[in-house]
């Protein structure tokens, strides 16, 4: 048997098995880290450093000693992307090159040619060196990189929009290297979990950025970029099915992607800008897995009272909160919860984010003339049990839903207001009458999304003024706080994922009393609180005593809703 396969069963790293299957393949030709990669669970990290000690070569810890831009930059990024070599350092005309293939000699030949200096081979495993390349070139850095060499030995010269008039967009386009950057980006987009992109022209760059956990990040794209800007919009126009040819106005379309197993539905905003036209990507992934109500982040208390309100025959429930706060989440998990044979379900949506099964889904197409208040009445007919309006915006809709209601149905939708007592008095501002308000509205739940600290790099730390803590939040602030450290996992934020806060207003007979006098949000918010009612900030707190998220998190996406010594409410944000 091959001597090293020897040395590592007696190291412990293989078993008899696992080192004769390995042999098997070197016996074919295959060499030794590709045959342990095929015939092994073996992790990378284990066995690269035992190759590396037993053919002398060093292995380098990437976080400890990371490359700088600067220096990557100097080598042909399609060379360093190829072959997954990572150039970490110069000394003395001689450089020192990472990877995990301690067998590719074509890869360092072809870096000795192209930087004309010896190249000494170090050991790192292939994901840090797949993370560190991407990071330090930025996505899509070979290919375009190809499109400069192309455009330089073509005699072209991109200076700004104006170059672009006389060239065929749509063949720009379906260049296969623009194809290609498109894919790179929506692919690195998809994998760090964004729910936004965002291609954003200015003078002298096109700017990327993505939404991870609600936070924009900017992705690291080559400064080359903002050459082919024009054609990169075209690209993204023609997914979608609109007009590259049209720039004075805005435009939205759709793109269905399928990135493995996972269907992505994208939303596409194209907004006519100073510099150009700038493009933002909503995705919602269709395979998403459907949160259960325990895995919401609600307490045990408003879980309980929204399992309660979910199995009345009649009325409207209502969640609130931003763009993005989860609000669709949340409803669908209440619909799979009383999803049964025994209930007819529909819902009518802008758009559709989540397919279930045994319910019955209308998409609203307001260019077909199908809007929410069209398609809501429709729905009534079709004797429905429940009933989920994606959104009420106006007047009439928010009629149908009452009338819906009071006629026998249980009837779930989302409203745009900042907390719990305010859809009160939203939805008699729209001009519903309060009787017919009070009698049809079960419960309303404002919700915000706050991230979690990455389970990866969480640690506990002393903040600098507890006694200022503790006078500001009196029992309520924790005996401990932690945060995320920040790692690679996290990408050095701190948080990993997201988890809801709630604010939870049932309407009693005491508050219905009240929408009937027209009482004011401030008086129905003081009245919910006498009763139990949670502000959001609170709820959030809750989270921070668990250790789950961060005080700073908590403040950033909530206000303070404690009434002051004047009987006002202190609305400040802090």
């Amino acid at each position: 048997m091959n001597a090293i396969l020897v040395k590592m069963q007696d190291a412990g790293l293989l078993d008899e098995q696992a080192a004769r299957n390995v042999e098997a393949l070197l016996t074919q030709g295959k060499p030794l880290d590709g045959a342990l990669t095929a015939a092994t669970d073996l992790p990378e990290e284990q066995w690269l450093p035992f190759l590396a000690r037993e053919f002398h070569v060093p292995y380098v810890d990437l976080a400890a000693h990371p490359p700088t831009k600067e220096f990557v930059a100097q080598f042909p990024a399609r060379l360093l992307l190829t072959h997954q070599l990572l150039p970490l350092s110069q000394e003395d005309g001689v450089v020192l090159a990472v990877s995990s293939n301690l067998f590719d000699t074509n890869g360092l030949d072809e870096l000795r040619l192209a930087c004309g200096c010896e190249v000494r081979l170090a050991m790192a495993p292939s994901q840090e060196i797949g993370q560190y390349i991407t990071e330090l070139l930025g996505v899509g850095a070979d290919t375009l990189q190809s499109l400069v060499s192309e455009a330089a030995d073509a005699g072209i010269q991109v200076v700004d929009e104006d170059s672009y008039e006389n060239v065929n967009l749509a063949d720009a386009a379906e260049d296969a290297s623009i194809i290609t950057f498109v894919n790179q980006v929506l692919t690195e987009a998809i994998e760090r979990r964004a729910t936004d992109v965002h291609f954003e022209p200015f003078e002298d760059a096109l700017r990327v950025r993505y939404r991870v956990d609600g936070i924009l990040q900017e992705a690291n794209v080559p400064a080359e970029v903002w050459q082919f800007r024009p054609a990169i919009v075209s690209r993204l126009k023609i997914l979608s099915h609109l007009d590259i040819a049209e720039k004075r106005l805005p435009q939205d379309g759709r793109i269905k992607l399928k990135v493995g197993p996972r269907e992505i539905d994208v939303r596409v905003s194209v907004i006519p800008m100073l510099h150009g036209e700038a493009v933002v990507l909503r995705l919602l992934d269709r395979s998403a897995t459907l949160l259960g109500l325990e895995n919401l982040g609600m307490g045990e208390p408003d879980r309980k009272a929204f399992e309660r309100i979910l199995a009345l025959p009649h009325g409207i429930v209502l969640v609130t909160g931003p763009t993005g706060s989860g609000k669709t989440t949340t409803l669908y998990a209440g619909l799979s919860r009383i999803n049964d044979i025994q209930r007819k379900i529909v819902t009518i949506e802008d758009p559709i984010e989540y397919h279930l099964h045994g319910i019955n889904q209308i998409q609203v197409s307001t260019k077909a003339g199908l809007t929410f208040a069209k398609g809501l009445r429709s729905i009534l007919r079709h004797d429905p049990d429940v009933i989920l309006v994606g959104e009420i915006r106006d007047r009439e809709t928010a009629d149908i839903a009452v009338q819906a209601s009071l006629t026998g149905h249980l009837v779930f939708s989302t409203l745009h207001t900042n907390d719990a007592p305010g859809a009160l008095t939203r939805l008699v501002d729209m001009g519903i009458e309060p009787f017919l308000v009070a009698s049809s509205l079960e419960i309303v739940l404002a919700q915000r999304l706050v991230r979690l600290i990455c389970i990866h790099c969480k640690e506990p730390f002393e903040p600098e003024d507890a006694h200022a803590l503790h006078l500001e939040f009196g029992d309520q602030a924790p005996e401990i706080l932690y945060r995320g450290r920040g790692c690679r996992q996290c990408l050095d934020t701190g948080y990993h994922g997201r988890t809801g806060i709630f604010e939870m207003m049932v309407v009693n007979e005491a508050i219905r009393t009240m929408i009937l006098e027209r009482t004011s949000s401030d008086e129905i918010r003081r009245q919910a609180t006498s009763q139990g009612m949670n502000s959001l900030r609170e709820d959030g707190l809750r989270l921070v005593r668990s250790g789950s998220t961060t005080l700073s998190e908590v403040l950033r996406v909530t206000k303070d809703e404690r009434f002051n010594g004047n009987g006002g409410m202190d609305g400040s944000t802090r």
